[in-house]
C-alpha cells in the first residue's frame, strides 16, 4: 500500500474536506483510497467513513507506537472490500503540521514513511503560498520529533512534497499559487470555496459524518480541481511492521459493519458476551477497538436511547458520545436501571467519558436541567460552556481492576466540557478522600480531579481517559467478562 500524508498549516483550514476530495479524485482515477485520520478523533473520521463506506484508522504514535501506528493502517488495507486498484493511504492530519506536545501530524508521517502535502488555506493569499510551503519544508529540518518516533524509525524525517489550495478560486487565483510554489513542490490541485463543503460544528468539534454528511454533488465538484493521477504519483509506499509484531495485536477484519458505527457480535462459541452501548449518546469507538472486542468476545449491542433494555451479558462497555444531548431519554431507559441492578452485583463495566456520565448519580446540562442516571458511580456530572480536557493521556493503574492491573501504564486521550464531582447528584455525604475509590493516578492529563481518574465501584469503573486497544485495557475487560462467566 502507497500513501501520503495530508497537514495543515494550523487547525481550521479545511483539512477533512480537503481529504475526502483527494480520496474522491484518486477513486475517479481508479486508485482505491483508504482513509486514516493522525491523531485522536472520532468525529473527522466518520466523515471519512460516510462518504467513502468504510472505517477510518485512527493513527497515534502516543498511544499505539510506531509498530502500532503501521500496524493499524495495513489491517486497513486488509479489510477493504471497496475496490480492486491500487490502495493508496490518504491520512488527515492533526491541527498544523507540527503541532502537538505528544505526537503530532509530523509524527505520524514519519512513522509511516510517507510524505507530507500540505494543505494550505489560500483565501488570502497567492504567491505566499508558494512562501509558506518552502517554510514549511525548509523547517522539517528543525523539527522536534517524539523520542519514540526517532528510536523506532530508521531514517525519521519529514517530507513536504506537494500543495493543495483549500478556498482557492479556479483560474487566475489557482494559477498564480501553482506557478509560485518552489522546485520539489509539486502543484496537487485546489479546493474551490463552495457553501456545500461547509461541515456545521458544536462542541467536541463537528458534527458527526452521518448527521451532516457533505453533500455528492459538492464533494464530486470539489474533486474535479484535484489532479487524482498527481496525489497518486506524489505517494510512497507505507512502512510495514517489524515481521515479529505484524499483526499479533488484533484483527484484520473490516466490515460495513464499522462504517455505520456499529458492533456485530460473532456467536456460536464459550467465549464471553460483552454488551456495548450504541446509539447518539454512546458513539465515539475506535475501529479499531470494535475489532478488538469482536476477536476476543461475543459483542452484543444495545441503544439505550431508543429504549432498548440491557441484553445478557458478562460485561459492559459505555463508550463516549453525547449524552447530554439525549439526557432525557437515557435517564427513562430501562437500561441504565437494568445496569445498576447487575452492577451491584458485580457485573464487569466500563465507562469512557460519556460512558462515565451515564454511570453517575446525574447529569445537569448547561441550561440547569438536572436529570438522574444510572448512580452506579458517586457523584454527579455537570456540562460546560468550554472545554474542561483536551489532551493525551497516561494513567497508571494503582490496583488491580476491571480494566487494568497493578502497576499497569495505560495511553489514551482526553476531550470533554464536563465535570464530575462527588458531592452533587444527591452525594453530599460522600467525601472524596474517605470515600471514592479510584483505579488510577494520572501521570499525564486531568482525569476526573486533576490526580486521579477511574472511579470505582462494585467492578465497575468510569474514566474520562478513552484509552486505545493497544494498552491493553479491553483485553483485561473480556478477562473479567470470563471471570464472571465462571463465577469467579
Amino acid at each position: 500500500m502507497y500513501g501520503l500524508v495530508l497537514g495543515g498549516t494550523a487547525s481550521g483550514v479545511g483539512k477533512t474536506v480537503a481529504a475526502l476530495a483527494v480520496s474522491r479524485a484518486l477513486a475517479d482515477a481508479g486508485y482505491d483510497p483508504v482513509p486514516a485520520k493522525a491523531g485522536p478523533d472520532y468525529i473527522d473520521p466518520s466523515h471519512h467513513a460516510a462518504a467513502l463506506g468504510r472505517p477510518s484508522r485512527t493513527l497515534d504514535t502516543w498511544m499505539g507506537g510506531v509498530e502500532g501506528v503501521r500496524r493499524n493502517l495495513h489491517r486497513a488495507e486488509a479489510g477493504n472490500r471497496n475496490g480492486s486498484g491500487p490502495a493508496i493511504a490518504v491520512v488527515e492530519g492533526m491541527m498544523g503540521l507540527y503541532d502537538g506536545s505528544a505526537t503530532s501530524t509530523a509524527a505520524t508521517a514519519a512513522a509511516l514513511d510517507v510524505p507530507v502535502v500540505l494543505v494550505v488555506d489560500a483565501s488570502a493569499g497567492m504567491q505566499s503560498v508558494g512562501a509558506t510551503a518552502l517554510g514549511f519544508r525548509e523547517y522539517a529540518a528543525h523539527a522536534d520529533l517524539p523520542a519514540d518516533v526517532r528510536a523506532g524509525v530508521e531514517d525519521p524525517r519529514v517530507d513536504v512534497v506537494g500543495v493543495i489550495a483549500q478556498r482557492a478560486h479556479t483560474g487566475r487565483h489557482a494559477d498564480g499559487i501553482r506557478e509560485a510554489l518552489p522546485e520539489g513542490i509539486a502543484w496537487l490541485g485546489h479546493v474551490p470555496p463552495t457553501d456545500g463543503l461547509a461541515i456545521p460544528d458544536r462542541h467536541l468539534g463537528l458534527h458527526m459524518g452521518d448527521e451532516h454528511p457533505i453533500p455528492e454533488d459538492a464533494l464530486a465538484e470539489a474533486a474535479e480541481t484535484i489532479d487524482g493521477e498527481a496525489v497518486a504519483r506524489a505517494a510512497r509506499p507505507v512502512a510495514r511492521p517489524t515481521a515479529a509484531d505484524e499483526g499479533t495485536d488484533e484483527t484484520t477484519d473490516g466490515s460495513a459493519g464499522d462504517a455505520a458505527g456499529g458492533l456485530g457480535g460473532s456467536g456460536g462459541d464459550d467465549r464471553p458476551t460483552v454488551a456495548v452501548a450504541a446509539d447518539d449518546a454512546f458513539r465515539f469507538v475506535y475501529p479499531a477497538t470494535r475489532e478488538r472486542l469482536r476477536e476476543l468476545a461475543t459483542v452484543e449491542t444495545f441503544a439505550p436511547v431508543a429504549g432498548d433494555d440491557l441484553p445478557e451479558c458478562d460485561a459492559i462497555y459505555l463508550p463516549g458520545g453525547y449524552p447530554e444531548r439525549h439526557a432525557d431519554a437515557l435517564s427513562s431507559s430501562p437500561a441504565l436501571s437494568t445496569l445498576a441492578d447487575r452492577a451491584a452485583d458485580g457485573l464487569p463495566v466500563l465507562g469512557e467519558c460519556g460512558g462515565l456520565m451515564a454511570l453517575s448519580s446525574s447529569l445537569t446540562t448547561v441550561d440547569g436541567e438536572t436529570h438522574p442516571m444510572a448512580g452506579v458511580l458517586p457523584g454527579g456530572v455537570r456540562m460546560h460552556d468550554r472545554y474542561r480536557a483536551l489532551d493525551h493521556v497516561e494513567l497508571r493503574a494503582t490496583r488491580d481492576g476491571v480494566t487494568a492491573t497493578a502497576g499497569e501504564r495505560h495511553r489514551g486521550h482526553e476531550f470533554h466540557y464536563s465535570s464530575h464531582a462527588l458531592g452533587e447528584g444527591g452525594d453530599s455525604s460522600v467525601s472524596p478522600d474517605a470515600d471514592a475509590r479510584f483505579a488510577f493516578e494520572v501521570e499525564r492529563g486531568e482525569g476526573i480531579d486533576g490526580d486521579r481518574d477511574g472511579l470505582v465501584a462494585h467492578r465497575t469503573v468510569g474514566t474520562y481517559a478513552h484509552r486505545h486497544p493497544a494498552s491493553g485495557a479491553f483485553d483485561r475487560l473480556v478477562a473479567s467478562a470470563a471471570e464472571y462467566a465462571s463465577g469467579r
